[in-house]
């Protein structure tokens, strides 16, 4: 017999000798010292089948390579282990500019009784959220009375505003590590994202209804995608119990919003932004959100290896650039709206996020909800938040999609229609290419490695200290209908290194014959990377784990712009990538390829 199979067998004879004696005392009632000893069989047994892999046990000679390469790269905390926070001890923790920084309540959560998150009776009124720039004036009290009485709750009571607020920096700053792991719990840059969001503005808007006594109140959302006067930060937030002194005065109404913000003033007219806001808002929830991953995020598992760092397109803009943009310039980190850990202190935070939350119902629509993500893993992860009854809740944020009793009021999704066009016909287009290459390739222009599908920079990586031009194979060329319809073509930046924990942006076009005259408008831009400082780094205890630093990557969709770039049928592509406000000084990547999503 192979050595492992003897290895099984007296493990498992090991377990049934446990089983049979377990049983045994449980049948004739046996109460004894003995039942440490009996105890310990039991968690002998589960740690021995939790750690053995069935693939191990039943394998044979006939594995497929890709199969065991998978099994191989697997660990014990990828096998179902659901993301979810210790709460034996709230920590501090670090703001995205390396302040420590304290929001832990000042009771432990672990001293609370932990109630499970109960989905709304269905027979109850539905909650309808509004767009705010289209609220009523009696609307607008109310939701001022209950900010009002929320900011004017003591200081100890979850419900307060300020505890409220803190919420979002408990989990945003890693001031929880993971259970069953020593890492730090982070809820931005994959795809937890969503999810979290949705059910910490789901608890803030039931307390805020039972403040006043209305189980019918929803939050409103800004909708800064809607051209028909949403792209204005809504004139009520500027009164009353609405009021943040902390909000950059250059950007107030009637100041429209540049939703793909870069800390640079983009210096255009209120009908041009517009239309900038619109044709990027189509890149982001359309062309370039195609896949589960590019929309959503990376998929992060719990443990210190299932760290990942892949915000989907709505995360890294506009909801990073919004932040930034509300935030006061001259506030040392953009305090309030563009620090996450003081973000969620500006009542306009949760209209903000109430859009984001809109928006991936309305993804999800678009797809005919045949995205959804099933993994177990992710349906498990849950968090923590207070009700409004001030009980400590364990909700299952993955879970539904709309069980939580509220509804959006339908808007104009007016991007759907705004397809960009070539800035230069692609025939055209291509003659110049080919041209510059001929002309300038030993200054600017990186022709292809030996590798057929990456442009990579070697292990110190390329500064983006200006943009930079390269050309990339693509590794296939007119794929059949069934192999577009079932797979993404993805350009992906890979080993992004911020040297600093600082603000990065950059753009990535494909086939540009002048990156500096345009912009999302054109079918030439692919998409954008925003960086924002992290501040991750400090742990509970001394022999916690900080999560390995691991390489950040954008992943960009391609296969609809290169239909209408003309470019199915080319064997390369040219990629130009475009710092932003001078952020590229401290950042490198390591390369760009191309790969394909299913």
């Amino acid at each position: 017999m192979d050595p492992k199979r003897w290895v099984i067998a007296a493990l498992l004879g090991f377990i049934v000798v446990g089983l049979s004696v377990n049983l045994f005392t449980r049948d004739h009632g046996v109460q004894s010292h003995d039942q440490y000893y009996f105890s310990f069989l039991r968690e002998f047994k589960e740690t021995v089948l939790n750690t053995i892999d069935g693939s191990w046990m039943f394998s044979t000679n006939e594995t497929k390579p890709n199969e065991a390469k998978e099994q191989e790269s697997k660990t014990p905390e990828q096998h179902h282990v659901p993301l979810s926070p210790n709460l034996t001890a709230c920590h501090r923790s670090l703001s995205d500019a390396d302040r420590p920084v304290y929001c832990c309540p000042p009771k432990p959560a672990s001293e609370e009784t932990v109630v499970e998150f109960q989905f709304p009776d269905p027979s109850a009124p539905l909650r309808i959220r509004r767009a705010a720039h289209k609220l009523d004036k009696e609307f607008i009290s109310k939701y001022q009375r209950a900010i009002a009485i929320m900011r004017g709750l003591p200081s100890d009571d979850p419900r307060n505003f300020m505890r409220q607020a803190n919420i979002h920096c408990i989990y945003c700053t890693g001031a929880y590590n993971q259970m069953h792991s020593n890492s730090l719990l982070k809820i931005h840059r994959s795809r937890m994202f969503f999810p979290f969001h949705r059910m910490m503005i789901y608890f803030h808007e039931r307390i805020l209804g039972n403040l006043i006594g209305d189980d019918t109140f929803a939050l409103p959302y800004w909708n800064w995608d809607n051209p028909d006067g949403g792209m204005f930060i809504p004139d009520f937030y500027l009164n009353g119990s609405f009021v943040d002194t902390q909000r950059e005065k250059t950007h107030l109404p009637p100041q429209v919003a540049d939703i793909d913000f870069d800390y640079v003033e983009r210096g255009l007219g209120t009908e041009d932004q517009i239309e900038y806001n619109v044709n990027f808002m189509y890149h982001q929830m359309i062309s370039g959100a195609k896949k589960t991953e590019l929309f959503m995020g990376c998929p992060i598992r719990s443990g210190e290896d299932g760290f990942c760092d892949g915000p989907g397109t709505i995360e890294l803009a506009p909801h990073n650039a919004l932040h930034t943009w509300v935030g006061n310039t001259v506030n040392p980190e953009r305090e309030n709206m563009g620090a996450f850990y003081s973000a969620a202190r500006d009542p306009i935070f949760y209209a903000h996020h109430s859009n984001i939350d809109r928006l991936w119902e309305v993804w999800r629509e678009l797809n005919d909800n045949k995205l959804d993500i099933n993994d177990p893993e992710w349906l498990d992860s849950h968090f923590v938040f207070h009700d409004e009854k001030s009980q400590l809740s364990q909700d299952q944020g993955c879970l539904g999609h709309f069980q939580t009793g509220y509804a959006y009021e339908r808007s104009d999704n007016v991007w759907m229609n705004a397809r960009p066009k070539p800035a230069v016909p692609p025939k055209i287009a291509r003659q110049i290419l080919k041209l510059k290459e001929q002309q300038e390739h030993q200054n600017n222009l990186l022709l292809p490695t030996n590798r057929q599908d990456r442009q990579d920079f070697g292990p110190e990586g390329r500064t983006l200290d200006d943009t930079l031009r390269l050309k990339v194979q693509r590794p296939k060329i007119n794929r059949t209908s069934k192999e577009k319809e079932e797979e993404e073509e993805v350009l992906v930046i890979y080993d992004i290194d911020v040297k600093k924990d600082s603000y990065v942006k950059f753009d990535v076009y494909v086939n540009a014959v002048d990156e500096t005259i345009i912009g999302p408008e054109s079918r030439e831009f692919a998409g954008t990377f925003v960086n924002m400082r992290k501040g991750v780094r400090l742990i509970m205890n001394p022999g916690d784990a900080v999560p390995k630093k691991k390489s950040t990557y954008l992943k960009l969709g391609i296969s609809e712009l290169l239909q209408d770039l003309e470019a199915e049928g080319d064997e390369s592509i040219w990629v130009t990538i475009v710092p932003r406000g001078g952020t590229g000084v401290n950042t490198t990547v390591g390369g760009v390829r191309i790969e394909y999503i299913r």
